[in-house]
Formats: structure tokens, C-alpha cells, sequence
């Protein structure tokens, strides 16, 4: 319980910082949009598409024993 007390205060002391990084970060997009408009999009779908990956890679062996596991039970894909 302790834990979560200290994260939460943790958080909400921190939570200014935060908020001001993502106005900084969009502040630079949009400049960058502006000379540049693909390359903010390719750096944001790779930014998406890496922790997917990373999931896959990890949990692939319960992925496949659960779509067996369908295909035996009859459930159309």
C-alpha cells in the first residue's frame, strides 16, 4: 500500500514536468511537420509499432497454442 501512496506523489508531484514535455514534443512536431510532414509520421508508427513487436516476440508460444486451441473448439477465424 506503501507503494502506491509513494508512486502516486511520485506522479502527481511530477505532473507539471510531464505535461510540459508533451507541449515541448508537440511544439517541435508541428515545426517539423511544417518542413517535413512524412518523416513525424513514419517516426511516430514506428514508435507504435515497436512495443507490439516486442509483446509478439515474447508471448508467441501462448499466441499460437490459444489460436490452436480455437481452431480445435471450431471457432471460425
Amino acid at each position: 500500500m506503501r507503494k502506491k501512496i509513494y508512486l502516486l506523489a511520485l506522479f502527481v508531484f511530477f505532473m507539471h514536468d510531464l505535461f510540459a514535455q508533451c507541449a515541448m514534443c508537440k511544439a517541435v512536431a508541428e515545426d517539423v511537420a511544417e518542413e517535413e510532414g512524412s518523416t513525424v509520421n513514419t517516426g511516430i508508427i514506428y514508435i507504435m509499432i515497436v512495443p507490439y513487436i516486442i509483446l509478439f516476440i515474447a508471448f508467441r508460444k501462448k499466441i499460437f497454442s490459444f489460436l490452436g486451441e480455437l481452431k480445435k473448439a471450431g471457432v471460425q477465424q
